[in-house]
């Protein structure tokens, strides 16, 4: 404990505080200093607050349209298998053609059409899974009954009853299989 009391406002020098440490004083102009270096940040902190809350919004809105509009360049991709299969109806549907040319080239444009919709998908990254022969997987199979083979090891792919897909590295549908016992 010290044995100096502080002064009293009449007894203090001009521009002294009571809580500046002895010796030291405070001046006016230091005061309106710091005052003016504390209301310079608080500024810098609401535009800095009043810009994240505006970079916020703009992710929030981005992130919106980017889910929205994420299949754009897939159906993009789809349009020609749509128009594909417009034609194809077209062709088939032909007055002058007879029932066996008809059916040829609803068959032709199906085929080509089926090309453009593999195109657009691989593009997309969708893969098949076509496990023919193969080891049966759980992961990437699912087993719709099992059978006795004489070509084939137990656990192998007798049948692939549907085709499996993967995007990317995940599975979308597991292929359906007949497994060899």
């Amino acid at each position: 404990m010290s044995d100096q009391t502080e002064p009293s406002a009449a007894e203090r020098p001009t521009g002294e505080t009571p809580s500046a440490p002895a010796g030291e004083t405070v001046t006016t102009e230091t005061l309106e200093q710091a005052q003016a270096r504390a209301e310079q940040a608080r500024e810098q902190l609401l535009r800095a607050y009043a810009d994240m809350e505006n970079l916020r919004r703009r992710y929030e809105r981005e992130l919106q349209n980017a889910s929205r509009y994420a299949v754009e360049s897939l159906i993009g991709e789809l349009l020609p298998v749509k128009d594909s299969l417009r034609e194809a109806l077209k062709a088939g549907s032909a007055e002058d053609l007879d029932p066996a040319a008809a059916l040829e080239k609803i068959l032709e444009g199906t085929r080509l059409t089926l090309g453009i919709l593999d195109k657009a998908l691989a593009k997309a990254g969708l893969t098949e899974i076509n496990p023919q022969g193969e080891v049966f997987n759980p992961e990437l199979h699912q087993a719709m009954a099992l059978a006795e083979s004489a070509e084939l090891p137990p656990n192998h792919v007798i049948q692939v009853v549907q085709t499996g897909y993967r995007l990317h590295d995940r599975l979308v549908r597991p292929a359906m299989v007949i497994v060899s016992k």
